[in-house]
């Protein structure tokens, strides 16, 4: 968190800045600290693990209203730019959501299917922090739902998920770094006449690879258009010309992100053997993910039979 303020004439104005790597780190810092405090940490760890049950539970919420807010962004963009606005630039929207499509419905299933995954079993375990993050439009803010549905529909060890879905909030982004900031680069060079070079286009690669490493995960990509297009050196008139539609455009870019943060720890899982495939494979049954309730009695229920406690015989008729 970065803080700043400037004087000017009788005036006095502030910025604030928000860097999600120096939170990692943060918390990587503190996370370790606690390890290595052992049994003193536990109230700390306790603490933090209610706060974030709670956080859970109102993004939940959020979740479940999710369609009704998807309209209102919709119709509120209608209301201030107007449909003519809107018009003009329907093809770029268009090309943009085709792009997001292709890498959400194409290459992200190509994946998942050749690590010998389900297909239906990832969409269905993602859906709900990709559904939150089409709203929300924003990494960080899908961030605790991302990080659970990683964990309880798609397998991934904690002690692994708890690392690579935030790592993955600021440097997995396809949507925001990648797809959109590559299209629009075209875009405004149409749009203003200007005749890209191969070098040019080999310019918007590099910056869409390296440059999604510096891209917090917090809502809007104006700031990856513009290193794309000053890189270019194409005119930033561009970055205006563009936010008329970029709340409808960042909907998608975000879905596709969160989509990508989730399906990189899986596939780490299943490669280094360490996923838990019953998991993953289990029927969803229309639940977001599993409740605490759900661990808690599969766990007890592992005891039992370990214990002997229960009847397998029972245990069938019941089935």
């Amino acid at each position: 968190m970065q803080v700043s303020s400037s004087l000017d004439g009788d005036s006095v104005s502030s910025a604030v800045g928000f860097n999600i790597l120096q939170v990692i780190v943060v918390s990587a810092v503190i996370g370790i600290a606690a390890l290595k405090a052992g049994r003193k940490a536990e109230p700390f760890l306790a603490v933090v693990e209610s706060f974030l049950k709670i956080i859970q539970r109102v993004l939940w919420w959020i979740i479940r209203i999710a369609p009704i807010g998807t309209l209102g962004l919709i119709a509120s963009a209608v209301v201030n730019y107007g449909w003519e606005k809107l018009a003009s630039l329907i093809w770029f929207a268009v090309a943009v959501y085709v792009g997001l499509a292709i890498v959400l419905f194409v290459v992200y299933p190509i994946l998942v299917k050749t690590h010998g995954l389900s297909i239906r079993q990832y969409y269905s375990g993602v859906w709900p922090a990709v559904q939150l993050g089409f709203v929300s439009r924003s990494s960080i803010g899908t961030l605790p739902v991302t990080e659970r549905v990683t964990e309880r529909n798609l397998g991934v060890p904690r002690s692994y998920a708890s690392f690579a879905v935030p790592f993955g909030a600021t440097t997995k982004m396809d949507g925001c770094a990648a797809i959109y900031p590559a299209i629009a680069a075209i875009f405004v060079a149409q749009f203003f006449g200007v005749a890209l070079t191969p070098i040019q286009y080999i310019l918007i690669i590099v910056v869409a690879v390296f440059g999604s490493a510096a891209t917090a995960g917090t809502t809007g990509a104006t700031v990856m258009l513009t290193l794309t297009l000053s890189t270019l050196g194409l005119p930033l008139e561009g970055v205006g010309l563009l936010l008329a539609i970029d709340p409808i455009l960042d909907m998608g870019r975000t879905a596709v992100n969160v989509a990508g943060q989730a399906l990189v720890p899986t596939i780490v899982a299943k490669r280094e053997h360490i996923i838990d495939l019953d998991l993953y494979n289990a029927p969803r049954a229309g639940l977001p993910f599993a409740d605490d309730s759900d661990i808690d009695e599969a766990e007890l229920r592992v005891t039992d039979e370990a214990a002997g406690l229960v009847d397998d015989e029972s245990e069938k008729a019941t089935v």
